[in-house]
């Protein structure tokens, strides 16, 4: 007989509790741990040509945004993928936004970056808001690159930070459309 038998105390092993932890937060609802798009939505950011774009616009669409940067290396693995998404998921509504992290007086270089890249996707430049943006939508650190997946009604179905891998990007954007 163990010691808790003997004792007439009824004993939890480890394992049991970390089971039953585990349980309890299967169950909380996903919401608790959701990202809200409320601050990607209020947003209003220039294109790479200085023009202001109104992310509202982006309402019912399923979204890809990637916030990156043209001295993050790790961000430049993610733009082959970033284009073949958008060329593959562009005729299911899929719009993919890659959010720059720089200020208005690097328009000029982010545009001759873009096109050097090849980027054909939306270039949005953060500017001001751009690192308090990234922060509001989950990335408390502010580390690059960092993706979002928003589904058609506006809820983050996949957040990533680091690079994000053409099949992890796919099954992302899978939840979203």
């Amino acid at each position: 007989m163990s010691r808790c038998q003997l004792s007439g105390v009824r004993c939890q092993s480890p394992g049991r509790r970390w089971a039953f932890v585990v349980l309890v937060l299967a169950l909380l609802p996903f919401r608790v741990f959701a990202v809200d798009s409320a601050p990607l939505y209020g947003a209003t950011l220039a294109d790479q040509y200085g023009k202001p774009v109104a992310l509202t616009s982006l309402r019912g669409k399923p979204i890809l945004v990637n916030f990156w940067a043209r001295w993050c290396p790790p961000c430049r693995k993610e733009f082959p993928d970033l284009m073949a998404a958008q060329a593959q998921y562009q005729g299911s509504g899929l719009v993919v936004v890659g959010i720059a992290i720089e200020d208005a007086a690097g328009l000029e270089k982010v545009r001759d970056f873009a096109k050097a890249y090849g980027m054909d996707y939306t270039i949005l430049l953060g500017g001001d808001q751009g690192l308090s943006l990234l922060r509001s939508l989950g990335n408390e650190s502010a580390a690059l690159p960092y993706s979002l997946v928003l589904n058609r009604t506006g809820q983050v179905v996949a957040t990533k930070l680091g690079v994000m891998k053409k099949p992890e990007m796919d099954a992302a954007i899978q939840k979203a459309l």
